[in-house]
């Protein structure tokens, strides 16, 4: 994951937010959870900053999506309390997905400032323009 790439997953996160009209919060990280790089739109908020690294962190560590952990990380699931791992940078909420490339995760996307359901839907329209862009 170049810094290149970083920048077409933020440029279609920040597409997906400007179409919605929810100013994010966009973190883009390598596959090792890593920051590469990052934007926050204006009206973004202050406390989504950390919140989108760290679904970034998660995905791409976890090498799942945030929301996939907010079932089971409830009481009596099987993550129950995963939330406070690693010094509480495990996110459970939607809106950091893995890039995947080849089978492999290169690296993943947080974005967070909307709904759980916004987040995503912006984090995955990162996703698809740089999956475009990767397939040529």
């Amino acid at each position: 994951m170049s810094l290149a790439d970083a920048c077409i997953l933020i440029e279609g996160a920040r597409g997906r937010a400007e179409e919605i009209g929810v100013p994010m919060c966009i973190a883009v990280t390598d596959e090792s959870g890593q920051l590469i790089a990052f934007e926050r739109m204006d009206g973004g908020k202050i406390t989504s900053t950390i919140i989108a690294q760290d679904k970034a962190y998660t995905a791409a560590g976890a090498k799942r999506t945030t929301e996939s952990y907010g079932e089971v990380s409830q009481p009596g699931k099987p993550a129950y309390g995963i939330n406070s791992a690693i010094g509480g940078r495990l996110l459970v909420v939607a809106g950091g997905i893995p890039v995947i490339v080849d089978g492999q995760v290169v690296g993943a996307i947080g974005v967070s400032s909307g709904s759980p359901v916004q987040d995503s839907d912006c984090a995955q329209a990162g996703i698809d323009l740089f999956l475009r862009d990767v397939s040529g």
